[in-house]
């Protein structure tokens, strides 16, 4: 009997947790400026489906160089956070190392136009968002760090928030490393393109309260000193932001801990509401 009584416990608890779970899509998203339809993964909070008036902010969350659009929501609890904090999250393909660029050189890598406006516009026209920039944010881990920071600075007018976790905030010391030469050019030929596409360079150009923006990386991670280097020029510069260091290296152990760190800070900054 009491065997039967367990099992039924287990049956009604599979049952309550699937009632209250995210949903998780793979969509594709047309390039306007590629000509093709990119896959991502979407996932929806519960609350999407039991409100049918509701809006919610979107995240925006990046892969690393060599991932893909499933990579997040395979390693990490994406969609419990999603559940938790009441927000959409779209992962979109960024190409193994698009760097989230507008290529000057390949037009077969037009990421920027792709994440920071074809995403946004497709989410916005076909689900029930909060279309302002208060209520859309970036995140990603390690080329998507950067692509976070990257795209946000240069699209103040369509997100608030950015985080980076271990993030290559400056690739200027990577001339050789992730292809980034293929989608700039070489550093010692094309200096000025390595100049114009390193965050830690545009975020000279941002003044205090543009961004809600958070650094995050390992002691043992290799991007561990331009994260250093872009933290002080923002205490430099008087720009506020949230910088922190944890024992760990560049891998999933460290991002997974992070995300579930960091979702604290965009949910704190992003905003559920329309802002009148």
């Amino acid at each position: 009997m009491q065997k039967k009584l367990s099992c039924l416990m287990l049956s009604l608890l599979a049952l309550t947790l699937s009632a209250v779970a995210a949903s998780v899509n793979i969509i594709s998203i047309p390039a306007s400026t590629m000509e093709k339809t990119i896959p991502a993964t979407l996932i929806l909070p519960d609350a999407y489906e039991n409100n049918a008036d509701q809006r919610f902010p979107v995240l925006y969350l990046l892969h690393g160089a060599g991932g893909n659009h499933a990579g997040w929501n395979n390693a990490a609890e994406i969609s419990r956070l999603a559940d938790e904090y009441g927000m959409i999250v779209l992962c979109p393909d960024g190409g193994k190392t698009s760097w989230y660029f507008d290529s000057p050189i390949d037009p077969t890598y037009q990421y920027e136009t792709y994440v920071a406006k074809d995403c946004v516009q497709f989410m916005d026209s076909n689900y029930r968002t909060l279309a302002q920039r208060e209520s859309r944010a970036t995140c990603g881990l390690s080329m998507g760090g950067h692509g976070a920071l990257f795209l946000a600075i240069r699209h103040l007018d369509t997100f608030s928030v950015a985080v980076a976790l271990s993030g290559g905030v400056d690739i200027r010391p990577f001339p050789n490393n992730w292809d980034i030469k293929l989608r700039i050019g070489e550093k010692q030929t094309n200096p000025e393109n390595w100049e114009q596409f390193t965050v830690i360079n545009l975020a000279k150009n941002l003044k205090n309260d543009d961004l809600a923006i958070s650094l995050d990386c390992g002691t043992g991670d290799f991007f561990r000193e331009v994260n250093r280097a872009l933290h002080q020029q923002l205490i430099d510069d008087g720009i506020d932001h949230h910088f922190e260091e944890n024992p760990g290296k560049h891998n999933w152990d460290y991002w997974k801990s992070a995300i579930q760190r960091q979702m604290i800070f965009i949910d704190q900054h992003i905003a559920h509401s329309l802002v009148q």
